[in-house]
């Protein structure tokens, strides 16, 4: 995404389904619905102009074609945060939930934040690949773990042959998908080359590092405080009055934390700064998954500015 460069003379709020879309215009506050369709889409986009904003949520991937249509006809957009999105609703004390509401929660949202709304732009076709492909994986694995219990669980025993053939179909599933990450990675010269300097970081071998490029596509393009907070690793503080409390990590993204948690694990271990680092902060005192979660954040931080540093300019 790219920040907002002019002021929008009026809001398009775009509240996104499966079959359809629910429009509000600011001009009119007017609600209406067209198919969630390439051709009614393409339709719709040549109704506007290059003055609007048009705002809808990360929908699952249904607000796809929208933000491609808008994209093709030149027409600025932003996709928010559905957690922002929600708060601001609330916060007016709206208790109601309707398409239409929403509708026009969006196109308020629009006219009070577009100065501060990045402009969608289109990601790399191969990066959108790879993010399907290590998401996929990364449920494997968390289904894995829930099928691996249950198989150690007292009482598993008539189940145990069963669940032995799933946890095998997992397996082979993971590596066809490592195996074709691998391959669509090395026909990519952008992403071999970030795939490569990730890779030469203690603790990050090939998969880590595929994972971090899919899910994190921003990497080396940001400061390390918004990195560590876009990857939900950032301490936020928790202050009132005289009271200071403890600082939590939270927010971001939810598939950062298990992509780097082993990758963290063998850093503590290996990596000649972070080691020294990890064991300082058990010296002080700090829970050991305290301690991890710094070294997790040190980690990022650190493949931010390998990346960040690789693609500066000679």
């Amino acid at each position: 995404m790219t920040q907002a460069s002019k002021f929008p003379r009026y809001i398009i709020g775009c509240d996104v389904g499966k079959a359809s879309i629910v429009v509000c215009d600011s001009r009119d506050g007017r609600i209406r619905s067209i198919a969630n369709r390439r051709d009614a889409l393409a339709v719709f986009v040549a109704s506007l102009d290059a003055t609007c904003l048009v705002v809808c949520e990360a929908t699952g991937g249904y607000e796809t074609e929208l933000l491609a249509a808008t994209t093709f006809a030149a027409i600025p957009a932003h996709r928010a945060d559905a957690r922002k999105v929600k708060a601001f609703i609330r916060s007016f004390g709206t208790l109601g939930k309707s398409d239409a509401i929403d509708a026009r929660a969006l196109t308020r949202y629009g006219q009070d934040r577009h100065a501060s709304l990045a402009r969608w732009q289109p990601h790399d076709t191969d990066r959108v690949q790879l993010q399907a492909l290590m998401l996929t994986r990364q449920d494997l694995v968390a289904a894995r773990v829930a099928f691996a219990n249950r198989r150690s669980a007292p009482g598993a025993d008539a189940a145990k042959p069963f669940i032995d053939a799933v946890l095998t179909a997992f397996d082979a599933q993971m590596a066809a998908i490592e195996a074709t990450a691998t391959t669509l990675i090395r026909s990519h010269a952008p992403l071999c080359a970030a795939h490569k300097t990730l890779c030469s970081v203690t603790g990050i071998g090939a998969v880590t590092a595929a994972s971090l490029l899919a899910v994190m596509p921003e990497l080396g393009t940001l400061g390390r405080r918004q990195i560590a907070a876009l990857g939900g690793l950032a301490p936020h503080p928790n202050q009132s009055g005289a009271t200071e409390g403890y600082r939590w990590t939270h927010g971001g993204r939810r598939e950062v934390r298990p992509v780097l948690f082993m990758a963290a694990l063998s850093a503590s271990r290996h990596h000649k700064t972070l080691r020294v680092f990890y064991n300082r902060l058990l010296a002080n005192g700090k829970a050991k998954l305290v301690a991890l979660t710094a070294v997790m954040r040190k980690l990022l931080i650190i493949c931010n500015a390998m990346l960040r540093t690789a693609a500066a300019p000679a």
